[in-house]
């Protein structure tokens, strides 16, 4: 479950936050707040879970996995199967208590999670997939708030969609060689030598996509300063992956979550001073 390791977690609470303060104008019914932020760590810990289910013939070969409990030996498929399985049961309990499209809209979000895993043994794409899934929660929390999926929501989903595959690739790229020499495939593996130029494309649609947010939304000034804080946090990551080495690759893809931690101070505090 990795639930030592928090970083993927706040990785997906801050798209989901982001969600639910613009859905709700502001701070949003406590409920639904701690439906999502618990449904947010139960998911992101299922989605481990079958990570590496799905990895378990590639992460011994792997340096950074190799000691993982399924790549170790130290469990097995059966247990992680049974572990996802009742993860999911609870996450889908809670959003039971929301509305009926919020439901609905809960399946597909299964299947995404449970997909992600296995799309590298196919295609160059799975960073972008991981958008998808990681994302999810967003039309969720404005069906749950507004009871219908708004333009607005799916906007922000796009510029969810761009910011994981870019911080992801940044991930990808620590396990670049390892994964070359398996035959799993990423974004890493597909932008080559392009990596740092396409990674520079992806930022800045993604933040392009934010501050379109941010009109549509009339967040105003306050939230344009938390883009543009944003803008220099990323910054700060290209400067620390220069050199496309495994550490500071690491330590750039651990950084976005500043990224997502300014920006929702911006939607929020930018609402609560209307």
């Amino acid at each position: 479950m990795r639930a030592d390791r928090p970083i993927g977690t706040l990785l997906l609470l801050w798209p989901t936050w982001w969600a639910l303060w613009l859905a709700a104008d502001g701070l949003p019914p406590l409920w639904t707040l701690f439906v999502f932020t618990a449904g947010v760590w139960l998911t992101r810990s299922a989605g481990c879970v079958i990570n590496d289910y799905a990895d378990r013939w590639l992460d011994p070969h792997v340096k950074r996995t190799k000691d993982r409990p399924l790549a170790s030996g130290a469990l097995s498929g059966r247990a992680a199967l049974a572990l996802f399985a009742g993860l999911m049961v609870l996450a889908f309990a809670l959003v039971l208590t929301m509305n009926r499209l919020t439901v609905a809209l809960s399946v597909v979000g299964v299947f995404l999670a449970a997909s992600y895993p296995y799309l590298k043994r196919y295609t160059h794409l799975p960073q972008v997939y991981l958008g998808m899934a990681f994302g999810w929660g967003i039309p969720m929390a404005f069906a749950a708030v507004q009871g219908h999926v708004p333009a607005l929501a799916w906007l922000l989903y796009v510029g969810n969609i761009l910011w994981s595959t870019a911080y992801d690739t940044w991930y990808a790229m620590v396990d670049r060689d390892d994964d070359l020499k398996m035959g799993s495939r990423s974004t890493a593996i597909l932008f080559g030598e392009l990596d740092l130029v396409i990674q520079g494309i992806l930022y800045t649609l993604f933040l392009g996509t934010m501050a379109l947010v941010g009109v549509r939304a009339g967040l105003g000034v306050v939230y344009a300063g938390a883009v543009a804080l944003a803008a220099l946090l990323v910054v700060y990551e290209f400067w620390l992956a220069r050199h496309r080495e495994r550490d500071p690759c690491f330590k750039a893809f651990l950084h976005n979550n500043w990224v997502g931690a300014v920006l929702f101070a911006g939607i929020a505090l930018a609402l609560a001073l209307r």
